[in-house]
C-alpha cells in the first residue's frame, strides 16, 4: 500500500469526515434534481478547499498536486458532483493562470478563484472538434486593442454558471496545432451567449452547455496566449498547464470506485440466501477479491503519477497511464458492486445504479480511453502517431 506521510493521511481524515457530515445527504438529490450544488461549492470555498493549489501570492494554499489529488478522492467517494466542482476548481483554468497567465493577469483573476468569487469553466471541445481537438474553427482576429471572436463550443461544464470562460481559439488561418491559444471571456461580454444545459446520463447536477461568440470583441489584456500561425508553441504549452487534469478525473474514479466497493464488501457480509451469508459463496469473494486488486491497482498509479512531477506537473506518460486504467477500472468495479446487490442494486433506492452512470463519464472527458491509448503508444515509441488522412 502506498503509505501517505502523516500530515497527508490526517489531511485524508479531515476531508473525509467532512464530506462525510457535508456532502452525503444531498448527493442523491444534486442528481435527482439535476441541480447544482451551490451550497456545497461554497462550503469548499469557506474551507479554502477551492485555492487549496492556488499560489499563496494569490490567495491560495500552495498546496502538492497529490493533496488536492486527495481531495478529490474523497469527495468523490461520497458526492460525485461535488467533486466535479472541485475538479473543475483545482485542475482547471486556475492552475493554467497559475502557470501562463502574466503577473497582471494572476494578480487580476486568480485571488477570485482562490475565494470562490469567480468561477471559471474552459471552453475546448467543438460540436466539430471532440477527440480531433486540434480540428477546432473558433477563430480570434485580432482588432486594435481586442480579440474578435467568432465560433461555438460544445460540453462546457458548468458554463451556464461561469463568471469567466478559458476558451481555446485559432489565430489566422491555420491548420492543426499551429495558431492555437487561449484567452479568458467574461460573461456579459457583448457577443457571447451561453446555451441550454444538456441532460446527462450521469453527472447531472453539473450540467453541460454550448457557448456562442458572435463577434464577441475581447480586450487584449484578456489574451493568456496568443496563437502563432507559424508554430505549435502556444498549442503546447496550454496543454501541459492542464496535464493535472487527468490524475484529478483518475482520483475521482477511484472515489466512486471505493464507494462502490465499499457497499458490496457490506452488503455481501448482510445479505443471507440458502441460509448464510452471500460473503460464503467463492463466485461472490473472486467478485470482492478482483475489486479489491483493481482499487490498490489504481491508488498506486494515480499517486505515483501526483508526486512525480516533472516541472511541477505529473508525468505526462504516468498521467495518461493512471487515468486510462482508472477509466476502465471504475466501471468494472461499479458494475460488479451493482450485480453483487442483485436487483436491489439496479433500484433508485440504493447509489449503484448513480454510481455506474456518474462513471460511465469518466472515459469520454479528459482525453477518451482510445485517445490515451494513442497517447501512450506516441510516448512508449517516441515518436508522434498521425491519426489524420494524408
Amino acid at each position: 500500500m502506498f503509505q501517505l506521510d502523516p500530515e497527508l493521511e490526517s489531511f485524508r481524515q479531515d476531508i473525509r469526515k467532512t464530506a462525510e457530515r457535508a456532502f452525503s445527504a444531498k448527493a442523491a438529490y444534486w442528481d435527482e434534481k439535476e441541480e447544482f450544488p451551490t451550497e456545497n461549492r461554497d462550503l469548499l470555498a469557506r474551507l479554502g478547499y477551492l485555492g487549496m493549489v492556488i499560489p499563496e501570492a494569490y490567495g491560495g494554499s500552495g498546496a502538492p498536486v497529490i493533496q488536492g489529488t486527495i481531495l478529490l478522492e474523497e469527495v468523490a467517494r461520497v458526492c460525485f458532483n461535488t467533486a466535479l466542482v472541485a475538479q473543475l476548481a483545482l485542475n482547471g483554468p486556475s492552475r493554467a493562470l497559475a502557470v501562463l497567465a502574466s503577473e497582471e493577469q494572476k494578480q487580476r483573476w486568480l485571488p477570485g478563484c482562490a475565494s470562490g468569487e469567480y468561477n471559471f469553466a474552459i471552453g475546448i471541445s467543438e460540436p466539430g472538434a471532440g477527440s480531433g481537438m486540434t480540428d477546432m474553427i473558433t477563430s480570434a482576429t485580432p482588432h486594435g486593442d481586442h480579440i474578435v471572436l467568432n465560433g461555438q463550443k460544445a460540453y462546457c461544464t458548468g458554463g451556464h454558471l461561469a463568471t469567466h470562460i478559458f476558451v481555446f481559439a485559432r489565430w489566422g488561418k491555420t491548420q492543426g496545432p499551429r495558431g492555437i491559444g487561449a484567452l479568458v471571456v467574461q460573461r456579459g461580454m457583448k457577443g457571447f451567449e451561453v446555451g441550454h444545459p444538456d441532460r446527462k446520463m450521469g453527472g447531472r447536477g453539473m450540467p453541460e452547455v454550448e457557448l456562442y461568440f458572435d463577434h464577441c470583441r475581447v480586450p487584449m489584456q484578456n489574451v493568456i496566449l496568443a496563437g502563432d500561425p507559424d508554430s505549435t508553441r502556444s498549442f503546447k504549452r496550454l496543454m501541459s498547464s492542464f496535464g493535472p487534469e487527468r490524475v484529478g478525473n483518475a482520483a475521482m474514479c477511484l472515489g466512486v470506485a471505493q464507494a462502490a466497493y465499499e457497499a458490496a464488501k457490506k452488503y455481501s457480509q448482510e445479505r443471507q440466501q440458502f441460509g448464510r451469508p452471500i460473503c460464503e459463496f467463492q463466485g461472490l469473494q473472486w467478485k470482492i477479491a478482483d475489486m479489491a486488486v483493481q482499487l490498490h491497482a489504481a491508488r498506486l498509479m494515480i499517486y505515483r503519477a501526483a508526486t512525480n512531477l516533472v516541472d511541477g506537473f505529473p508525468d505526462p506518460l504516468e498521467a495518461a497511464m493512471a487515468k486510462l486504467y482508472a477509466n476502465e477500472m471504475v466501471q468494472r468495479v461499479t458494475n460488479e458492486a451493482l450485480q453483487i446487490h442483485g436487483h436491489a442494486g439496479f433500484t433508485r433506492a440504493l447509489p449503484l445504479e448513480r454510481m455506474v452512470r456518474d462513471s460511465r463519464g469518466f472515459a469520454l472527458g479528459g482525453g477518451t480511453t482510445e485517445i490515451l491509448r494513442n497517447t501512450i503508444a506516441s510516448m512508449v515509441y517516441g515518436r508522434a502517431f498521425d491519426q489524420r488522412r494524408s
